[in-house]
Order: C-alpha cells, then structure tokens, then sequence
C-alpha cells in the first residue's frame, strides 16, 4: 500500500478509470458470447484475450486523454475544485457513449451477423424507415431505460471514485515525474497493442482462423473506426442486375439467376492424377513486363526467367486488374479486382470474408512464404481468414537476417521455403511473395560475390524503362534469386511432381515504346503488363501464348492443371479452357477472354481484348479506343463501332459486378 501511495492520486486515479472501462467491456464481451456462440463451439480463451488487448486499447486512449486533459490546471480535480464538476459529468458521458455502442454493436450483429461498422450510418439516409424497423424489431424503451440507469449508475460509480482519490494522499515529491514518464509509455504501449514494426490491427482478430472467434475478439469501437474510410464501399444493385444476363452468360454461369444473382461454376473432373501435384505460386514484385528481357528489352536483365520462359507455358500479354501489391495479392487469391477506393480492399474489414479456389485444394497442405511481415496493408485478415489451415511464414520465423524494411532478401526467402517444402510428405499449394525489386533496392553484402552489378548510361536506362542503375540492378536481382531457387528446388524429391506458377503482382507506369505498341506507354498498361508463366518440365509441353488474360485467372487455370473439382465464385477463368463460355455469350468476341483494368491514378476503367483496349474516365466520361497490337490508330467503321460499343457495355458490368462481389464474395 505505501507503494500505492507513492504514486500521484491523479494517475491512480486514471488508472482506476482503467479497471472500470475494462471490466466492463470485458461483461458485454462475455454477454456476446453467451448470446451468439454457435451450438457445439468451445469456449476460445484464445478470442477473450485478444478481445482484451482490443479493449485496452480504447481504455489507455480514453486514460491517455485524461492524462492530457489534467496537465491543464484548471481543469485538474486534485489542483482546482471546480473541474471535479466537469469530471463528474464527462466521465458518465463518455461511459454511456461506451454503453451505448455496446447495445447498438449487440442488435447489429443480431440482425447483420456483423460487429457494428460505419455502413451503419448509411442508414440515416432513410432515417425515417430504419427507426420504424428498429422500434417495430427491438425493445427500445427497455434499451432506452436501461442506458438512463446505466448512465445514472456511472454518474455515482465515477463521482465516489473521483472522491476517494481527493481525500487520499501520496508521498511523490521526488519520483512523481518518472510516474508520469512510465504511466505515458505504458498508455502509448497499450494503444500500439503489440510488439513489432505494425499496430494491433482489426485483421490481427482474423488469425484466429474462425469467424465467429474473430467476431468475438472485436470490440465496436475497433470495427466502427476501422470501417469508417469505407461506409461508402458499395454497389448499385439495379446495375448489378442489369449487367447479370452479360456476366453470367460471360463466365458459364450453369444455373443463372438474377434473383439470387449466383455466379457459381462448378468445375467437376474425374480424380486420376496421382499422387496429386504441388503448387508453388511465386508473386513477383513489380515485375513489369516491358523490363524483362522475354520483351526484348536490350538490357537483358532476366536472361534465366527468359530461359525459364522458353521451357514453360508461357502467357506474354498477362495484366493485373490494377496497380499495387496488394491488390495484386488481392485479386490472385478471391479472383475478384480490387476496386476498392481510395484505399484496398484488403484493409476493409467488411471485405475480409472470402472465398478462395485454394481451399479446394483438398488434402493439401498450404503456406505462405513472405519476407517481411502479413500486417502490412492488412492482408493479415485476407489470408489467415479465408484460406484453411494455412501456415504462414513471416520475417521472424526464419533464420536469415532482416535486411531492410521489407524483411530478409527474396534470395534467403526462396532457400527458407524450399527448407520447408522439401520435408513435406503431403502435397501442398504454396505461395511465396517477393520484395526486393522495390524501393530502397537492396542487394545484400552476402551476394555481392555472386551476382554481379551493371552499370548503363542514363540514356540507355531511360529509353529502356528504368529510372537508375539501383532500379535496374535491384530487377537483375530478382533473376538471380528465381535461378537460386529453381536451382535448389531441382535437387529435391518435389520438383518433378510440382507446377510452378509466376506472375506479377503489378507492373511499373514507364516508356515501353522500343519494346510495345505506343497505347502500353500512352494508356499507362505498362503499370499492369506483367510475365505469367506456368512451369513443370516433367508435366507441361513448353508454349508461348499470346492471348490476353488476367491475374484473376490464375487460380482456375493451376486447378485445372492440377485437375481437381472446383468451385469458382468470381471472374478468373480456366486459360487452358478451349469451350465457349455460353451459348447465349453472342458477341463479335465469342469465347475470347478479356482483362480488365482500373486505373486509380488516371480514374479510368477498360477492357483489353486481343486487339483493342477500351477505357472510359470515371469523373468525366471521356473514352479511348485504341490497338494493342499496333501504333495504327484505330480505323472508324461499323465493325469497330460495334466492338467499342460492346467493350464499353461489358466495362461497365465488369465494374459493378466487381464491386458487388468484392462485398459478396464470402466463403460457405
């Protein structure tokens, strides 16, 4: 107690303030989970001490707010008696502000199966309606009483705690600062919430692996917060279905239904392969097209992907749906383009439920190999939630050292994986993203022996796509890690039975006018132009393929290849699929495949086809209908009248199915 009494009566009082906000907190926790825990499920110690440091974060801001607000004199209880009346008041405020997210966060997930988010104030757009169903659905005034007593209850609790602390003393004339010091480092701590280079974050609840415990570690302050930048992600649901004959009779859909608005095909093939391949899909950062050498590039900077390239299936006119890793990430593993704007999907809370092709992978063991850490952007949340089982591998589980903020080199990250996929007895689907080839270009010292760096005139960097030597070298480096890899992956038992899978997560804005057609460079396709290849020389006969396809193919088309059942939800489409999607799809592109892109820098959205790409403006309607195949412009007659129109239609349904399914994607 003499301890106790050592420290200042303000901070002992904060930190009482603490205890109350955190215990009570912790009983609605514990009512949600009464309430909503489904039948069978056991308890998860796990989700409440999560749900905990959630808690405490609100609590030390509320704290660290106090402790704040007491450095002003007169508003400080213990230095001037007339701020106790303004504690008195604000104290039994803000816990019925606490209160009441708790009930309104209890009927929202009741009705919405949602813990409270910011789309709920979209609802005061039809204020009028929303009231009349809530006074006809839940007990108001029962709810009502109960927050006034609630409200009435704080005011006594806060006012004989404020009071206790005003009649005690302490004995801090020489530490009293270092309290303060101390309690300022250990709030801070408890509002960052974890020990690393990120946050605690919402998508740190969906580790958890289950939806409900995810649910039940989230407090409504986290998840009204962490959606508030998107309340106005949505779709226009006339268009939705307008657009739906188009879109279903695009992907095959087998029993349309715009009632339901079901985009689901079920891929059923007889199970014969055995034992079944693995998968190793490599995302490669900023691996833009137009810089490799299998562009004709003169700077030669991927001689061995080139090498690569000539020995695999090899799609040369891949594009991403959009620029940036994440989306990138994003968009290979649901199958849907992230639209999401300003910021990624993978940062929305209300996005992260989603189904994925990988989880029919059945038997499969899978994994996630990065360099750095999953916190980034969120796609924690998108990865841990939505794919089954998975293992994943960040900067701290490896041996290797970090090298810069993107954790160890892609070199030591490919040589860990393959520690780990050489031991596995089971197939297995893994997925391994890259870094290095991005900004600060890092090369460690550990390699300078084996790879060499080049030197080039800044005339020759620029009129082939790079911006310095640390850029270009820092490209020549990811080749010399694929070779690295693929070097040591042959002397393992798993090579000969396993497809590997590389693409870009995006390409780089630049001149590609001495490799590609002028609209790559004028229409800025070089931020999505990236290499695809699928690589298994004891399974796949080498082909270079011109078509036009997209990342979100990449999942149909490795199951396909694998030749399991699957069910595909979203837009990626089987590449090695030779059947017209539907009868109904009457169209001067009957069967061709189709890449669509958004283009946040420049707001546009357009299709790519084999000759043309269409794109429109999203501010001010403006069109370009250009060749991707020649610098010609393109000639204005019925035929190509007719092609424009139909690739702005189906832009259009692109679009809006894109942004209903990135909110309607969520996994059975």
């Amino acid at each position: 107690m003499l301890f106790l009494q050592r420290i200042p009566k303000t901070l002992r009082w904060i930190f009482s303030v603490v205890i109350v906000l955190l215990f009570t907190m912790t009983i609605f926790r514990i009512l949600f989970y009464l309430k909503y825990n489904p039948s069978g499920k056991a308890f998860s110690g796990s989700a409440f001490l999560l749900g905990l440091r959630f808690d405490a974060r609100i609590a030390a801001i509320v704290s660290l707010a106090m402790l704040l607000l007491t450095f002003i004199s007169f508003l400080n209880p213990f230095k001037n008696i007339a701020a106790i009346k303004f504690w008195n008041f604000l104290m039994p405020v803000l816990f019925t502000i606490l209160v009441l997210f708790y009930f309104i966060d209890f009927y929202h997930f009741d009705y919405l199966h949602q813990r409270l988010n910011a789309t709920v104030l979209n609802y005061l757009q039809d204020a009028g309606i929303s009231f009349t169903m809530m006074w006809q659905t839940y007990p108001l005034i029962k709810v009502s009483i109960a927050i006034i007593v609630l409200f009435i209850l704080s005011r006594f609790i806060f006012g004989r705690l404020l009071n206790s602390y005003l009649q005690k003393n302490s004995f801090y004339k020489r530490r009293g600062v270092a309290y303060y010091f101390i309690s300022f480092f250990l709030l801070t701590a408890l509002i960052f919430g974890k020990i690393g280079q990120f946050p605690l974050r919402w998508s740190d609840a969906f580790t958890l692996s289950d939806d409900f415990k995810a649910n039940l570690a989230l407090n409504p302050f986290q998840s009204f917060f962490s959606t508030l930048s998107f309340r106005n992600s949505t779709y226009d649901l006339k268009k939705v279905k307008e657009y739906y004959p188009l879109m279903a009779a695009y992907f095959g859909v087998q029993q349309p239904g715009s009632t339901q608005l079901n985009y689901e095909r079920k891929t059923i093939v007889a199970d014969t392969t055995s034992p079944k391949p693995n998968v190793v899909l490599v995302i490669c950062e900023s691996f833009s097209a137009y810089k490799s050498s299998m562009y004709g590039n003169p700077l030669n900077t991927t001689p061995y992907f080139n090498e690569l390239c000539n020995n695999g299936i090899f799609f040369d006119r891949c594009f991403t749906p959009s620029y940036g890793t994440a989306r990138g990430v994003w968009a290979t593993i649901t199958g849907t383009p992230d639209v999401e704007s300003p910021s990624t999907a993978s940062r929305n809370p209300n996005a992260v439920n989603q189904h994925t092709i990988i989880n029919d992978f059945k038997n499969y063991n899978n994994f996630y190999f990065l360099g750095g850490s999953a916190t980034w952007a969120n796609i924690r949340g998108l990865l841990t939630n939505n794919i089954n089982d998975l293992k994943l591998y960040e900067e701290q589980d490896y041996k290797a050292a970090k090298i810069d903020v993107w954790g160890i080199s892609d070199k030591n990250l490919f040589l860990e994986a393959n520690k780990v996929l050489k031991e596995q007895t089971k197939p297995f689907f893994a997925i391994i993203q890259t870094a290095d080839n991005h900004r600060p270009y890092t090369i460690p010292k550990e390699d300078e022996g084996a790879f060499k760096k080049l030197s080039f005139s800044n005339d020759s960097l620029n009129k082939f796509g790079f911006e310095n030597n640390e850029e270009m070298n820092a490209f020549r480096y990811t080749d010399f890690c694929f070779q690295q890899f693929m070097e040591a992956a042959k002397k393992e038992k798993y090579f000969d039975n396993t497809i590997f899978v590389f693409v870009g997560d995006h390409g780089i804005r630049g001149n590609a006018a001495d490799m590609l057609p002028k609209s790559f460079t004028e229409q800025g396709l070089t931020c999505e132009h990236v290499p695809l290849l699928f690589y298994a020389p004891k399974l796949l006969k080498p082909k270079k393929i011109h078509e036009v396809c997209s990342q979100v193919d990449i999942l149909p088309s490795v199951a396909s290849l694998v030749k399991i059942p699957y069910r595909n939800t979203t837009f990626g489409r089987n590449l090695f699929d030779t059947i017209v999607p539907s009868a109904q799809f009457k169209s001067v592109f009957r069967g061709e495949k189709f890449a669509f892109i958004i283009d946040y820098d420049k707001k546009t959205v357009g299709l790519i086809s084999n000759q043309y790409y269409f794109l429109k403006n999203l501010k001010s309607g403006k069109q370009d209908f250009v060749s991707v195949t020649n610098n010609n412009p393109v000639e204005k007659n019925t035929q190509t009248d007719s092609v424009k129109n139909y690739l702005s239609t189906l832009t259009d349904a692109y679009y809006e199915t894109a942004k209903y399914l990135l909110l309607n994607n969520k996994k059975k």
